[in-house]
């Protein structure tokens, strides 16, 4: 009797934990079904979309299909600037020096207005065919507030680049040099010259020795009057001091980037020049993700794009000077934050933070808002399966989850 007892409670125990296994699997399964639902699962992937398409493009995305960076500067300006008139031609053009990323971002806060205009790409002695093409193409105005100026060269160019457009009728100004942080405080002063001659209080401040989590306030630099400053992990540059006693210890300062980039010691070193808030992600995209969402309620400084109705831009980290180049669509049109990504494929991090971006109608789709995104880079650097999954966690979609398919429409 006591066996019979022993046997049956074994029974029962088993029984119980077969369950519990049966009703964990079933969990896993649907929280499975239900990521794949927004393109995080690879079992339903359809291999022949990549297949006989004519455009790059889909419904929520451009793609600026260019992964040299001379091409994707030209391809954004022609986005951005379509020249048709005067209303839409940009008053300065700006030209950088390929590959010097460290000069080249800092460098796109004069994207911004007065001059209004992009950043083109040359080689240190010559300036490319396409992008003297693209120069005449946008016809700049002049900068009104900058003696007309239509061409501005950011660098360490060679002195036959200068009379290479001279010759050709432009005017042209140049900010000569290749020390990073020299040179944005030289694109700091600038800046405050061509507008009015006043310094903004608000700085971003980034590591000059890390693009993964500086590149982000490209975007940033070229939508608002702040600049960029540099730092190094654990010292601040004289150049970069002497920038930050222009606002005479009243600046507001953004240092964007983790403790393992821009140490604490740096932090607490920048507060003798003013306020301090950081920014900050461990990783490249957490970083950006961070930055994207950051607003200063009491400065209005930062994107807040922490609800539907944005646009966004998405960037390789591997791809720093298309990156750079593609920072007017923060300046006109959707007014995007770049997002980078680390890897071809989405990783959760960003597909969560974009699921909670998607817009919900209530009784139609046509109440909006949208969201818009900008992919950079051909589909070797971001493959197209990936732009799918973004376009649709950007798509608006039924609050109610019953779509409009049953709407009579």
């Amino acid at each position: 009797m006591f066996r019979s007892k022993w046997f049956s409670s074994v029974f029962v125990c088993i029984l119980v934990f077969s369950l519990i296994l049966v009703g964990c699997a079933g969990k896993k399964e649907a929280n499975s079904t239900d990521h794949s639902n927004h393109g995080m699962s690879d079992s339903n992937t359809n291999p022949s979309a990549t297949k006989g398409r004519i455009n790059v493009n889909t419904k929520n995305i451009t793609r600026i299909n260019q992964d040299d960076p001379i091409q994707v500067a030209i391809e954004t300006s022609q986005i951005i600037w379509p020249a048709t008139s005067d209303g839409n031609r940009p008053s300065a053009v700006l030209i950088g020096v390929i590959g010097d990323w460290k000069v080249n971002l800092p460098a796109v806060t004069l994207v911004h207005h007065p001059n209004n205009g992009p950043l083109l790409y040359a080689e240190k002695n010559q300036i490319p065919k396409t992008t003297l093409q693209e120069l005449q193409r946008l016809k700049p105005t002049g900068s009104k507030m900058n003696k007309g100026v239509q061409v501005i060269l950011v660098g360490d160019f060679a002195d036959s680049v200068r009379e290479q457009l001279e010759k050709q009728g432009w005017k042209v100004d140049q900010i000569k040099g290749n020390e990073p942080a020299q040179m944005a405080n030289e694109f700091d002063a600038y800046y405050a010259k061509v507008s009015g001659g006043k310094f903004p209080n608000g700085i971003v401040v980034g590591s000059m020795d890390s693009s993964d989590y500086t590149l982000p306030a490209a975007n940033w630099i070229a939508h608002m009057p702040e600049p960029l400053l540099y730092v190094s992990k654990n010292s601040i540059p004289q150049a970069t001091m002497n920038a930050l006693k222009q606002r005479k210890n009243k600046a507001t300062i953004y240092l964007l980037g983790p403790e393992s980039v821009v140490s604490k010691k740096v932090e607490q070193q920048l507060q003798a020049y003013g306020k301090v808030t950081r920014i900050s992600g461990e990783t490249p995209e957490a970083n950006a993700i961070a930055f994207a969402r950051f607003k200063d309620a009491s400065t209005g400084f930062g994107w807040g794009v922490n609800q539907p109705g944005h646009g966004l831009t998405f960037v390789k980290t591997d791809q720093v000077d298309a990156g750079i180049a593609s920072a007017p669509f923060a300046h006109l049109g959707k007014h995007a934050p770049m997002l980078l990504l680390q890897e071809t494929e989405l990783s959760s991090l960003i597909h969560g933070y974009l699921m909670g971006l998607q817009p919900k109608y209530k009784t139609e789709p046509t109440e909006g808002p949208y969201n818009h995104g900008f992919i950079i880079g051909t589909e070797k650097s971001i493959p197209f399966s990936s732009q799918g999954m973004i376009d649709e966690m950007l798509e608006i979609v039924s609050a109610s989850g019953e779509g409009h398919e049953g709407m009579g429409h």
